[in-house]
């Protein structure tokens, strides 16, 4: 199937294409000071393949793995099991991935959703307490309660078998040697469990006696092994994704979950054994002469990308710098309104019909886009009213800056962008045979209805809740795949994302420095500048629009990659310890 055919096997956008940017060149850096405001690491160059990923362990592992002629989903794989032991409060085998494949010989782009989900036996009460109200948060968090079945290694083994050029057991070497010789804790680490950044981190003698051993955090420094993640890792190598789903593993999995004090689960063995790893159409659209390709339902990523896209396309980014308060200002605006959008309609497709045609419809975002005025702040944007849509009630959920991105260019030219998490930095805390178990199920809706009317995102037994993991392939005038881009942070992973994109396309800023921009947030709500960057500079100029500011951290962490004429050139978060290495 060409490329031209591309979207026979996808959902695409049918957009306004207004002042398309014929002149615009990527790479071109227009303004090289524009993409200052933190530490910025340098640009990595590479003729053959590249991998960018949050640990120089794993990016180090994948790059092996190229070198030795795997493919990308191979790479990608060897580099999931390494963040398992080296990052493991982002992600790991016990939680869950949406992965988006380019194959770069027969021009098909498609997508496996690895989402965990939620018991057979959960309902729309699931979060309600012993008096029959909504728990906090932070009270479903730890424990049993919160945690769905892992789909990380049910979508790698079955991207695997359909992409794979290595053996399966090849490529866990990396992480079994590692796990036996122990790797060096990073100051990222350390931080992060010190300040418990997870109050309930060591609340579970699991998690209490690897995190802080003799009573105190992992230093900084020290040399960190973990004997039963490597013989996890074995098994899983040895036997496939049945000793995880169905043995041993899946058994200790269901143990932990039930038998959690204070907050057990209804994860079971029949839930796991029946999980099933999903093959996905992917949702593709035109921003100028460019395509974006993404995941959809049961992630808001892709469509709520692509709306705010959209929505910014009747307006010349080009001729603006970047951090000018008035690109700050449409962004911001457009966010307001995907995110409405994304807070009401989008959920589990496969439980609610989420109007994906309408949320597409040319017409329908042409009048949103209308919306926007250049010198005033909309305030709280409201949903559209999308043809066709089922009236839901708009449902909150808070969703953690945890997770992590993964973004590869194999030697063939294929491609994976791939976005791992357990949600809450270290999960539910909860730690089984050497990794952390998810709590994902705290991304539903604690509400199962407002005003009478059903939430979309609602607790219901098998269902995968609603993420803002955003996995992103741009490609060319010429359909040529261009940009592999993702990034973690919870519910702003998609306006990172769109800064990075935006970044590439309408200020020809290199992969590094889109990456590296200042971040800008809004979520139809405050307006989020990050602190001790550039952006703070931005406050004054949006609260005269009527903006309510907020500088906080923002803490992203995008990996990307982007095909030049001269090969390839990758970029890894200044904020985070990630590098991208190429050969």
């Amino acid at each position: 199937m060409s490329f031209k055919n591309i979207f026979v096997g996808c959902l695409l956008l049918s957009v306004f294409s207004a002042h398309t940017l014929a002149n615009t060149v990527v790479n071109e850096v227009r303004d090289p000071e524009a993409a200052t405001g933190v530490i910025e690491k340098d640009l990595v160059r590479s003729n053959k393949f590249m991998v960018s990923a949050a640990n120089p362990y794993a990016v180090k592992a994948g790059y092996r793995i190229l070198k030795a002629g795997g493919s990308a989903v191979d790479a990608a794989i060897a580099v999931q099991m390494v963040l398992t032991l080296v990052e493991p409060q982002s992600s790991g085998i016990g939680g869950g991935a949406f992965i988006l494949h380019w194959d770069g010989k027969k021009n098909i782009i498609t997508s496996w959703d690895g989402r965990e989900t939620a018991p057979a036996s959960a309902d729309g009460d699931l979060f309600l307490d012993d008096n029959g109200k909504l728990m906090r948060w932070w009270d479903a968090l730890a424990g049993g309660r919160s945690v769905g079945a892992p789909g990380v290694i049910a979508a790698l083994f079955k991207a695997h078998e359909a992409q794979g050029k290595l053996p399966w057991a090849t490529l866990f070497q990396d992480a079994i040697e590692l796990s036996e010789s122990g790797f060096v804790v990073s100051e990222r680490l350390h931080q992060l469990i010190a300040k418990k950044t997870n109050p309930s981190l060591g609340h579970y003698a699991e998690a209490n006696a690897y995190f802080f051993p003799d009573g105190e955090p992992l230093k900084v420094g020290a040399i960190r092994k973990n004997q039963e993640l490597a013989d996890t890792f074995r098994l899983i190598a040895k036997q496939g994704p049945s000793v995880f789903y169905n043995g041993d593993i899946a058994k200790d999995i269901v143990k932990a979950v039930q038998g959690a004090k204070d907050n057990p689960g209804l994860l079971s063995e029949s839930d796991l054994s029946a999980y099933e790893a999903k093959e996905r159409v992917p949702v593709c659209g035109p921003y100028r002469q460019y395509t974006v390709c993404g995941m959809g339902p049961p992630t808001s990523g892709g469509l709520t990308l692509i709306q705010i896209l959209s929505l910014l396309e009747p307006f010349n980014l080009s001729r603006l710098k970047p951090m000018n308060s008035e690109a700050s200002h449409l962004f911001s605006q457009a966010s307001r309104l995907a995110y409405a959008d994304r807070d009401l309609y989008i959920a589990d497709n496969d439980y609610v019909d989420v109007p994906m045609s309408g949320l597409l419809n040319a017409e329908y975002l042409r009048k949103r886009s209308s919306l926007i005025k250049s010198d005033t702040d909309m305030g709280k944007a409201d949903a559209g009213a999308v043809l066709k849509a089922q009236a839901f009630a708009r449902g909150g959920t808070l969703a953690q800056p945890s997770t992590s991105h993964i973004s590869i260019v194999d030697g063939e030219g294929n491609a994976v962008s791939m976005t791992t998490s357990i949600e809450m930095a270290f999960g539910s805390t909860l730690m089984v045979r050497g990794f952390l178990l998810n709590n994902q199920l705290t991304d539903f809706s604690f509400a199962k209805e407002k005003n009478g009317k059903p939430v979309a995102n609602r607790v219901q037994g098998n269902k995968r809740p609603r993420s803002s993991m955003a996995p992103t392939m741009v490609f060319d005038e010429k359909h040529q795949l261009l940009m592999v881009i993702g990034s973690p942070g919870g519910s702003r992973i998609i306006n990172y994302v769109a800064k990075t994109v935006v970044g590439v396309l309408d200020w020809g800023l290199d992969i590094q420095q889109a990456i590296d921009l200042p971040n800008v947030s809004n979520r139809n709500g405050d307006t989020d500048l990050e602190s001790g960057t550039r952006a703070e500079q931005l406050e004054s100029g949006l609260k005269q629009k009527g903006h309510n500011v907020k500088v906080r951290e923002l803490n992203s962490g995008l990996h990307g990659i982007v095909l030049t004429k001269d090969g390839l050139d990758g970029g890894a978060d200044s904020r985070r310890e990630g590098i991208a290495l190429g050969d």
